[in-house]
């Protein structure tokens, strides 16, 4: 278990690199492939979990999925005035969609409601959440000499890491000190006093971050409070997940590598992290 956290640990860095130091701008392909990859994929990770009675078909969901995430990418490219009402646009098409799909294949009543809820649901975690980690990236020019790419990078190196290295935090915390359970319903491994390891870890890697990478609207104080305010969107992230998992009465959302929870379990933290990150940013 813990060898399979490291690997995988080092995988995420590695594609996260990747995407702050080698990502071409203004489009940035790496950044929409590594999204589209994991988004897809914790898509089809939560049909499984849903199970076939009540989830809506996997098409739709995927696509429903690749659609809003593409949908960032135009007007930041074409220099539209307001980048996010493409997204929002087509996540309301989405939501049309799959009431006209659950209309024309309507055949009798008690799974049409369910599927067309869990069908937006499905859309706004890992297709609109995403997209506020997608929107960081473009970063206004104002004439600084850090630049708007540097800037971008800054944002997102920020939402990335300070929740997963709140993870890892917490992962080490809890397992040498850990005493008092924190959610016993919801995940019975983690303890308070993880959380607080967790959070004294992202505190200090938003600031790291903030040193190595100047240039956004922060000083060491604000970036302290990012590093706390992310850090526990991000623990309620992953509770989030926990809860789907439980409550689909299931342990993990992929079982195709020992010791690997799936995409979900790695992306869940950031999925929360990044709308409290581009308000903090951005807001």
């Amino acid at each position: 278990m813990l060898r399979t956290r490291l690997w995988m640990g080092a995988i995420l860095i590695a594609l996260a690199a990747g995407v702050l130091a080698f990502d071409p701008a203004p489009t940035f392909p790496i950044l929409l492939l590594l999204t589209l990859l994991l988004s897809v994929s914790a898509c089809y990770e939560l049909q499984l979990l849903l199970g076939p009675e009540r989830r809506p078909p996997a098409w739709f969901a995927v696509a429903g999925v690749v659609a809003v995430v593409l949908a960032n990418w135009p007007a930041n490219l074409w220099g539209w005035p307001d980048p996010w009402r493409p997204v929002l646009y087509t996540f309301a098409g989405v939501v049309l969609a799959a009431f006209l799909l659950e209309m024309a294949t309507f055949r009798e009543p008690g799974h049409s409601v369910v599927r067309i809820g869990l069908a937006v649901w499905s859309v706004a975690y890992l297709g609109l959440l995403p997209s506020f980690l997608a929107q960081l990236r473009w970063w206004p020019a104002d004439g600084s000499l850090s630049g708007p790419d540097r800037r971008g990078a800054a944002a997102l190196a920020l939402t990335i890491f300070v929740p997963k290295f709140c993870d890892v935090g917490a992962y080490f915390t809890g397992r040498f000190l850990g005493r008092h359970r924190m959610a016993p319903v919801l995940s019975p491994k983690k303890t308070w006093e993880g959380l607080a390891g967790g959070l004294g870890l992202s505190v200090l890697t938003a600031w790291a971050i903030h040193r190595y990478l100047p240039g956004l609207p922060m000083d060491d104080l604000s970036a302290a409070g990012f590093g706390l305010a992310v850090g526990i969107a991000g623990v309620l992230g992953d509770l989030a997940e926990s809860m789907v998992k439980r409550d689909c009465r299931q342990k993990d959302a992929s079982h195709a590598l020992p010791g690997f929870g799936g995409v979900l379990d790695v992306v869940d933290s950031i999925l929360f992290a990044a709308p409290v990150a581009y308000w903090w940013l951005r807001g």
